[in-house]
């Protein structure tokens, strides 16, 4: 089958969707390192809820971008690693934070003569 993305019903979409939402970005560059337990991603992910971070591990586990793997322990201890395809996704987003970081002020100083030119 081939893939549209610019086709309305075209699955590449809701993929598009998904990698762009900035909270899969965040997460999946954290798993880069290696795995991480919940608590950790939690507290290294300033201002995620626990809900959207549950949601968004729970979306990145259904589409193959990581794995879920829970210990025996008491409390249990789970862990989220990524995938080769959650691995090979990162190869494409590493460059996108990394620009993101090289040009926030650029952006910025343009967001500022944007909102001073007159209307």
């Amino acid at each position: 089958m081939k893939w549209n993305p610019y086709a309305a019903q075209c699955p590449t979409r809701q993929l598009l969707d998904r990698i762009s939402d900035k909270w899969v970005v965040l997460v999946l560059s954290l798993l880069e390192g290696g795995p991480k337990r919940f608590s950790v991603l939690k507290r290294e992910i300033d201002g995620i809820s626990q809900k959207m971070l549950s949601q968004t591990l729970r979306a990145l586990e259904q589409d193959g971008l990581l794995t879920r793997r829970a210990f025996p322990t008491v409390p249990v201890t789970v862990e989220y690693e990524l995938t080769s395809l959650g691995r090979s996704l990162n190869e494409a987003l590493s460059p996108m934070i990394e620009w993101a970081v090289a040009n926030m002020s650029r952006v910025l100083k343009a967001r500022d003569s944007y909102e001073k030119r007159p209307s």
